[in-house]
């Protein structure tokens, strides 16, 4: 009688791999093989992890960015003058007239160049940056509301310079307009007073919006500078 065939072989040599396992080494296979998916997905994880703090930090370092570009791309606040300032302090350079200031019909002959002040139309200019030269009886007619008028040589005054002069305005009761043909590149006049300079960055023109903005002494002090007439190049 032949001996029985051994159960525990096989002609597949992987099945044969797997019967010589004994249970022990069964148990422990099994155990590595979870550890090792553990450790996958630990991996996987950690993974999906840095790509979202990656994510969130770029996302969070954009929204910085933009903060701080609208903080430093924002135009800078207009100045702030105090309305009938008036203390009679001298500003080097500022001449003083007496002019009439009577409403007319038609074009004035003005003394100074430009006006600071005289007969004017009865409709004001309204107040504002324009890029274009405007009436002097409007503008004059703005003076005697305590508006500040900023007149520049378009010819001797840049980009640059007209944004200095710009900077200096308060946010109402200014106007600033090209007046070809001065004989100075700036001028500022206020009613009665103004102040001729050559350099649009001139210290002085603060000093002069600050000594004569609104003044109490212009003729109409508190009336509006706006709700009349809009000039050619409004801004």
């Amino acid at each position: 009688m032949s001996p029985s065939p051994d159960k525990r072989k096989s002609g597949n040599p992987a099945t044969q791999a797997d019967i010589d396992l004994t249970v022990k080494q069964q148990r422990e296979q099994k155990r590595q093989d979870k550890l090792a998916e553990y450790q996958k997905q630990i991996a996987r994880r950690k993974r999906s992890k840095l790509v979202w703090w990656v994510v969130g930090s770029t996302a969070a370092l954009a929204v910085v960015a933009v903060v701080v570009a609208s903080f430093a791309l924002a135009p800078a606040p207009a100045p702030s003058y105090q309305a009938g300032n008036t203390t009679g302090r001298e500003i080097e350079g500022v001449e003083t007239f007496q002019n009439r200031s009577d409403h007319v019909q038609g074009a004035v002959t003005y003394e100074q160049t430009p006006p600071a002040g005289g007969p004017h139309n009865p409709y004001w200019l309204n107040c504002g940056v324009y890029t274009e030269p405007q009436q002097n009886e409007n503008a004059v007619h703005s003076l005697e509301h305590g508006a500040i008028w900023i007149t520049y040589d378009p010819e001797r005054v840049d980009a640059d310079g007209i944004a200095a002069l710009e900077a200096v305005m308060p946010s109402s009761y200014a106007i600033l307009s090209p007046y070809p043909g001065m004989d100075t590149p700036v001028a500022v006049s206020a009613w009665n007073h103004q102040l001729k300079v050559d350099d649009p960055a001139d210290p002085r023109i603060a000093e002069f919006f600050t000594e004569y903005w609104r003044s109490q002494n212009a003729p109409e002090p508190n009336a509006a500078c706006s709700g009349a007439i809009d000039g050619p190049g409004r801004a």
